[in-house]
Parts: structure tokens; sequence; C-alpha cells
């Protein structure tokens, strides 16, 4: 039976553990590697990108594999062709199939009808390799897991929901702060709660950004107005006053915090400029292991183990 990444919820603490055990044997001995030789990857990306379309096609070239970069203009999922046509055409041609779409709805119809592995390079409810790739950044600076607090601040976006997967599931505990009507998905958080509550941390939501910081080992924000919310952008720019990362809220963390977003950032909305581009930041280092963890994923998917 083919193995997909969809969410991080579908992959056991091991599961998680052994990816990134493996973005860090990969990110000590970067060489060229001929796992994927003879095999191509199609990325199928509705969304534009920067970090996610370059280390998929700079981890498939490092592993000996070919990808081949499939925009809005050539395939639009549901629209110029069926879902479950684009999916059983590319299964004819390529030995995998990266996506960046907007519906976690189009994602699933996609990995349902594909007869190759599916990877969720993002959409609108989960965005599991950022997740990893942040993970192993924490690990790098703190060289543990276990028992750390990570704040997230802003949105309960796609990006936090894998995160508090990603953290429940390596036994960090996690504390979220965000306006009213910006919660994360209910049924996410209660699964993800459950696999906190399995490796004894926890996940808490609450409004106060101050409550959230205090002591914390991880601050993490994301932008808040994401691709697709531009109509939005003035009432969220509004809705969210007091929930930026500043000098003044992160004086309540760990004296050892760091900062963490995953990019695109506005800088001088969500984090001021002082603390994304302080010393405590950390996110050129996330941006970097997603090429790492992308090659973790690759193998563990069409290889059938991580290695």
């Amino acid at each position: 039976m083919k193995k997909d990444l969809i969410t991080l919820l579908d992959c056991s603490d091991a599961e998680v553990l052994r990816l990134i055990d493996t973005a860090d044997q990969l990110k000590k001995n970067r060489t060229l590697r001929p796992d994927l030789k003879g095999k191509s990857i199609a990325m199928v990306f509705q969304k534009p990108s920067n970090r996610t379309r370059v280390s998929f096609s700079v981890g498939v070239y490092e592993l000996g594999g070919h990808s081949l970069y499939l925009g809005p203009e050539e395939i639009s999922l549901g629209k110029r062709e069926s879902i479950y046509d684009v999916a059983k055409t590319l299964s004819r041609y390529v030995h995998g199939i990266v996506a960046r779409v907007f519906h976690h709805s189009d994602m699933l119809e996609l990995a349902k009808h594909a007869d190759v592995p599916v990877i969720n390079a993002l959409c609108d409810v989960h965005h599991p390799c950022q997740a990893l790739a942040d993970v192993q950044t924490i690990r790098e600076h703190f060289g543990r897991l276990q028992g750390l607090t990570l704040a997230y601040v802003g949105d309960g976006n796609n990006v936090f929901h894998s995160l508090a997967i990603c953290c429940a599931k390596t036994g960090m505990h996690v504390r979220f702060a965000g306006p009213q009507g910006y919660d994360p998905n209910p049924e996410i958080l209660k699964q993800a709660q459950a696999a906190a509550a399995k490796n004894k941390v926890s996940i808490t939501c609450g409004r106060d950004p101050q409550a959230a910081v205090k002591g914390a080992h991880v601050i993490y924000s994301d932008v808040w107005v994401s691709m697709g919310q531009e109509e939005e952008t003035a009432e969220r720019i509004k809705d969210f006053k007091g929930y930026q990362i500043n000098a003044g809220l992160v004086k309540g963390a760990d004296k050892n915090f760091i900062f963490m977003h995953c990019l695109p950032a506005h800088r001088g909305l969500e984090v001021t400029v002082d603390v994304i581009d302080g010393e405590r930041s950390r996110i050129f280092d996330q941006a970097e292991n997603r090429l790492h963890v992308q090659k973790a994923v690759l193998l563990h998917l069409l290889k059938g183990k991580a290695r």
C-alpha cells in the first residue's frame, strides 16, 4: 500500500522522530546521492512559493531524481481538469507528487486517487513539512525537545495545526494566544491535545500573549494575512492589534529563548525588526532545514524507509 504525507496526525511519534533524525543525518552529510535515480517527482503548485519550491527541487536533485514543476498555468486542479484525472494521469508518468494547494479537500482527493505517494507541501489546514523543519531547528538549538515550551502568538492557521501536532508527538508543551475568531480548528486541536497527553505534555489556548510567552523557550509567529486573504487585510490588522512580537513581549520568555517564523514575514506587523533580525532569531535555520526535511520525507515515502 502506498504511503502519503498529508498530515502528521497520520504519523506515529516514532515516525516523526525518525524523519527529524534522518534530516539531521542528511544535513551533516550533504552530498549527491543515488536514492531517487531514475525517479521523477511532479510538483503541482496552485500557489507561488520560494522555500517550498526551491527546497523540494534541490532536494530531489541531491537525491538523484528529477523534479517537474507544474504551476497554476499548467494545471488548475478541479477547473481545467478534474482532480481525479490529474491524479490518475500523473501517476502514469511520475513516482511521486508534491502538492501545494489552497484547499485541504483537494489534497485529500489528490491523494485518494493517485497511485503514487503524495506529499502535502501546504494546504489551508496543514503544513507538515514546515513543522518538521521547525522542530528539527528547535532540537538543533536546545539539544533536546522533551519538556520545552513553544508559545505561538497569532492566527490559529495551518502552520499552527501542524506545529502543535509535531510538538505534541515529540514531547513539547504548546501555548497558543490569538484573538477571538482566529482559534485553531477545534477537531485538529482535540487530536493534537490527545497526542500531547499521551506524551505527558499540554497544548493550551488563550487570548493573553504575555501569559503564553511567559517562560517559553520558543516564540513563534506567522503572518496575520495569508495568501488568498488579501481582502481581509484591514480587518485582520485591527483584530490582531496587541499580538505583535516585540521587545516588550519577549522579555517574559526564557532568557535563552529563540524566535521562529515560517516566512515570508511582514516586518513591523506580526513581528518587529529588532526581534526577527535579532540574535535570538532562527528564521533562516528553519528555512535551510526545509531542504533536509523534504529529502527525509522523500526517502521515507519513495524508498520505503528513512535512512
